[in-house]
C-alpha cells in the first residue's frame, strides 16, 4: 500500500511537472525571415494561460522587385520540452499590401492569408529573453497577384523581451 501511496504520489508530480510552462504574460521583440525576400516584424506576444498565448506581428518584406508591408495575428498552443525549451504551434491569418516594379512594369495590392506556425523557443533563466525559430506557412488570397502560386513558407528568428 505505501509503494502504492508513493507512486502515486511520484505520477502526480510528474504531470505537475510536465504542464509547467515559462509563458510569459508580455513579450515584445523582432522576428526576422524569409519569405518573398528578407523582412523583419515587430513582434508582441500576450500571454492567455499557461499553455495559450496570442502573437501579433507587424512587417514588412523587401526583395529585388517586390516589397510588402502586412500584419498578422496567431493563436498559440505551447508545450514544455525541458529547461526553458518549449515547442509550440498555432493558426491565424492577417492582411498585407504590396508593390512591384520591374523595368518600368508596376503593379501593387492588398491580400488576406491564412497562417499556420510551428516552432521551438528557449527561455533564458538569467535574462527575461525569448528566442525562438519558427515555420510560418501562409495561404495567400488575392486577385491582384502578389505571388503566383498563392502560397509563402515564412522561415524566422525572433528575439523576444518577457515582462509581466
Amino acid at each position: 500500500m505505501k509503494k502504492l501511496i508513493l507512486f502515486t504520489f511520484m505520477l502526480i508530480g510528474l504531470a505537475f511537472n510536465l504542464q509547467a510552462q515559462d509563458i510569459s504574460k508580455n513579450a515584445l521583440g523582432l522576428r526576422l525571415g524569409n519569405n518573398d525576400g528578407f523582412g523583419g516584424e515587430v513582434s508582441y506576444q500576450r500571454g492567455l494561460s499557461k499553455n495559450n498565448r496570442l502573437e501579433f506581428d507587424l512587417g514588412w518584406r523587401n526583395s529585388n522587385y517586390v516589397n510588402a508591408i502586412k500584419i498578422a495575428g496567431l493563436y498559440q498552443w505551447v508545450w514544455n520540452i525541458d529547461n526553458g525549451f518549449n515547442w509550440y504551434a498555432g493558426v491565424g491569418g492577417g492582411l498585407g499590401s504590396w508593390n512591384y516594379n520591374y523595368n518600368g512594369i508596376k503593379n501593387n495590392g492588398t491580400f488576406l492569408f491564412g497562417a499556420g506556425d510551428i516552432g521551438i523557443e528557449y527561455n533564458f533563466k538569467e535574462v527575461p529573453i525569448q528566442l525562438s525559430l519558427d515555420l510560418r506557412p501562409e495561404l495567400y488570397f488575392s486577385d491582384s497577384g502578389y505571388r503566383d502560386n498563392n502560397f509563402g513558407p515564412d522561415l524566422a528568428l525572433g528575439i523576444r523581451y518577457k515582462f509581466d
